[in-house]
């Protein structure tokens, strides 16, 4: 991580100077390909510019870059911002990328315009704050984010930009020279010329669209794979994140299926942005349900029921991650499928139910058995109740969360009154 380290030890002075005046010339322009960036973001320096960059493509998408003193502070917009934090947050916080709650309720202590004008950052910079996060890690969330950015704008190409001038504090994280940004998106573009894949935008989704002939072109084996993972809901660079590699080589890899028109990419939305909320809001959450299964099917099944249920879901694929990541969520029931690489079920309940905050916490073991073996075991290592993956519909996953939920359920209720009737007498008491 060279680069990292060049960046954290280049940081510039955090003066506060009034901008140098502008050249009316580089105040907008219709031209921004990589030689006009470079080019660009060395002026800006130059002049140790503080305000926002703002990109437009023709047909409506924006992208803002924040700059201080010249340098860039962070970047977002275009087709998925959020999708774009959720993929950074999971590849360098997975413990924090799981808890959705836990955005909300920092989100409560961010000012309107804070939020408005980047909430991302105004995130990253509370979290270092606090000490949750280390300034290491902001800093590799806020670089990725930086070069996905400018790759998308270099991909579009026919981008305009303009300038806007004004305060733009750099909350002392990183300040980052923007021509060691270019030369990554460079490499980047570049390596993507190579392969003859520059006309795939990584932001699209994989569909099958001729299944029949699909199967008849491949094994069983690639069939079911492709048939599971290009669903239309997970763009190229969501599939590089599940199967542990870069945009590219998953493009790479599904070329042949493009070009014959047995795949098609296509756009998808994305994920809703989180509310800014008061605290008094975030008072009342309904229970959160974790499902720790190597299946990402069985995890996205259990994710439409609980959502569609009113519930809040985590699906954690990685069981070696399981652990740390219930440690950091306490979630109010737990799933667990019983065969698992490296760890199973019984194993992990075990070690949870070691744990004060999970003694009594409902978990539910998975399993494509129903024999009387499991079951025996299941209540050894001190698993709530045993559920088989077999043949099991709505209704019985209903039941059980119904069963054993109904305890958490009522805690809950009484904690957010007591909550609410604190925040109501506090309200009189001012």
């Amino acid at each position: 991580m060279e680069y990292y380290n060049s960046v954290m030890n280049n940081q510039v002075s955090a003066k506060s100077i009034t901008s140098q005046a502008i050249d009316s010339k580089i105040l907008s322009g219709n031209k921004f390909d990589l030689p006009m960036q470079g080019e660009l973001f060395d002026t800006l320096k130059q002049l140790r510019f503080n305000g926002e960059l703002v990109l437009q493509e023709a047909e409506g998408e924006h992208w803002t870059i924040y700059l201080h003193l010249g340098h860039v502070v962070f970047a977002t917009g275009g087709t998925h911002p959020v999708k774009r934090w959720q993929r950074n947050l999971t590849t360098y916080l997975p413990e924090l990328a799981v808890d959705f709650s836990h955005e909300q309720s920092e989100l409560s202590n961010i000012a309107s315009e804070d939020y408005n004008r980047c909430w991302q950052y105004q995130l990253l910079y509370s979290w270092v704050k606090q000490g949750k996060i280390t300034r290491q890690q902001a800093t590799k969330i806020i670089w990725s984010t930086i070069v996905e950015v400018l790759f998308d704008v270099t991909q579009l190409g026919h981008i305009t930009y303009e300038l806007k001038p004004g305060q733009s504090s750099a909350q002392g994280i990183v300040l980052i020279d923007g021509s060691r940004i270019v030369a990554e998106v460079k490499r980047q573009w570049l390596s993507w010329q190579a392969a003859k894949a520059t006309d795939h935008n990584p932001n699209l989704a994989p569909i099958i669209r001729q299944p029949e002939e699909l199967q008849q072109n491949t094994s069983t084996t690639v069939f079911e794979m492709l048939t599971q993972l290009l669903n239309g809901q997970q763009t190229l660079r969501d599939l590089a994140l599940e199967m542990n590699r870069n945009a590219l080589s998953v493009t790479n890899s599904l070329l042949p299926y493009l070009q014959s028109g047995l795949v098609e990419l296509i756009n998808i939305p994305d994920l809703p942005e989180p509310v800014l909320s008061t605290s008094a809001d975030t008072c009342i959450q309904s229970p959160l349900i974790a499902c720790v299964d190597d299946s990402p099917l069985i995890c996205s099944s259990l994710e439409k029921f609980m959502t569609g249920a009113g519930y809040r879901f985590v699906g954690i694929n990685d069981p070696l991650k399981a652990f740390s990541i219930l440690l950091a969520l306490k979630p109010d029931l737990i799933f667990l499928d019983l065969m698992m690489p490296n760890i199973n079920g019984y194993e992990l309940c075990d070690k949870l139910r070691r744990i004060s905050v999970f003694r009594n916490t409902p978990i539910i073991i998975l399993t494509g058995n129903d024999g009387v073996i499991d079951r025996v075991k299941t209540k050894l290592v001190g698993a709530s109740d045993f559920l088989s993956k077999v043949n099991v519909d709505r209704q019985i996953v209903e039941k059980t969360m119904n069963k054993h939920l109904r305890h958490c359920t009522l805690s809950q209720l009484a904690l957010s009154n007591s909550s609410e009737i604190s925040h109501k007498t506090s309200q009189k008491i001012a």
